[in-house]
Parts: C-alpha cells; structure tokens; sequence
C-alpha cells in the first residue's frame, strides 16, 4: 500500500520535495490620512470652562463636517475637565477649571486636508496633530503584494529544481506569514508618521499647508512547499 506523500513531513527519493519563501515590498501613495485635534477651555468655575468647551467643540466639529465627503471618519474620543488647585494658606483652594476634548478625523483629499488643518489651527485654544497616512485595510495594493509573494515563491521552487534537472510536480502547502500593515496607523509617532502641532495663530486667513504624502511600504511574505520529479543527479 503506498501512503500519501502529502501527509509525510517529508518528501521521498521518487517524490521530492522543495520549500521555499516568497516575499514582496511595494511602496505605494497613501489612500487615507488621519488628524487628532484637541479642543481646550479655561473658565474660573466650572459651568464657564464647559459652556466654554461646548462652544468649541461645536465650532470645530461643524468646521469638520463642512468639508462633506473627503471627510471619511470623524470621532470624539476622550473629554476631561478638572479643576487645577492653588495654594491658599494651609489648604489649598480651586484657581480654574480647565477641559479638554479630544476628536479625530481621516480624510482621503490631501488638498482638503490642508486647507482643514490651517483652518484648525486658527481657532482658538486649538491644538491639531498629525498627520498619519496608511492605506485602507481593503486596498488593492495589499492583494497586489500577496499575489507578487506567491509569484516569487513559485520562480523560486522552480529554479531550485531546475538546477537539479527537475521540474515541480504539485503545490504541497502555502501559508501565509501574514504581515502587511497590520495596523493601518502607527500607534506612536515615528517613521510611518510625519508630526506637526497647532495652536493658536494671529494672522487670519492663513494660506493652506502644503502637505506631502507619505509613501507606504505593503509587504507580504508566504512560504511554499513543492513536490517536484526525482532529480537528475
């Protein structure tokens, strides 16, 4: 009874086999940019440090939305207000409240994004971080890199086998090593990223930042196991 060779571990002396790893790198034009803007208020009670904060936030938020479909994604995150503390005698005693909201947003025009920054950064107690560029999980690009690793895999099995005075016979296993922008932003900033902080400016109508996109490396890698003929030896 002659067993299967796809279940052995390894090949035999009439069936060979041969395993090698494919890979492949692209650097592509980002599809998708994101910026954290980070709204603040003062007040020396409360109710006026938050009267304050819901006014700007809703400046920026409708700034935001103003810019309709380039705008692919807009959250709020986190929002705080706490009072800071001085001290009064033996004690100590509230001096003002200050609040923070934090929101986010992606963008697919780079041009719009620009233009939107600037505008941001002219509002007041206004803070903009960013931008981060990626590519969208669904990006064409990533399918392009997978295809390219395979491709690689195979011209590589087959050169070993010719050199050998073989020819592959059949595909034993492909897996997948996974690996191309598991994360579509950085976490931290770093390479992946370009940074630029905002406050408040004095000149109005400032002209737009001319903002250039960073390319984005998609890399994908397989390993492949080939049965092959015996080899010429």
């Amino acid at each position: 009874m002659t067993q299967d060779v796809s279940h052995q571990p390894y090949g035999t002396p009439e069936t060979p086999r041969v395993a090698v790893r494919g890979e492949a790198r692209l650097e592509v034009e980002p599809e998708i940019a994101r910026i954290t803007i980070t709204v603040s208020a003062r007040g020396t009670d409360r109710r006026t440090a938050l009267e304050d904060l819901t006014r700007r936030n809703a400046t920026v938020l409708d700034l935001i939305k103003s810019y309709g479909d380039p705008v692919e994604k807009l959250e709020t995150g986190s929002f705080s207000i706490s009072p800071e503390l001085t001290r009064h005698g033996r004690g100590e005693r509230i001096r003002a409240y200050h609040g923070r909201v934090h929101i986010t947003a992606e963008l697919n025009d780079f041009t719009t994004l620009g233009e939107l920054t600037t505008r941001l950064a002219d509002l007041e107690l206004t803070q903009v971080d960013g931008p981060w560029w990626a590519l969208r999980p669904t990006s064409p690009a990533h399918g392009q890199a997978r295809r390219q690793a395979v491709l690689e895999a195979v011209q590589r099995a087959r050169e070993y086998a010719e050199a050998l005075g073989a020819r592959l016979a059949a595909l034993v296993e492909l897996a997948d090593l996974g690996a191309e922008n598991a994360d579509p932003f950085p976490a931290h900033p770093g390479s992946g990223m370009r940074t630029m902080a905002f406050s408040t400016t004095e000149d109005a109508g400032a002209p737009p930042l001319d903002l250039e996109p960073q390319r984005q490396t998609v890399y994908a890698q397989v390993n492949a196991r080939f049965t092959m003929t015996p080899p010429q030896l």
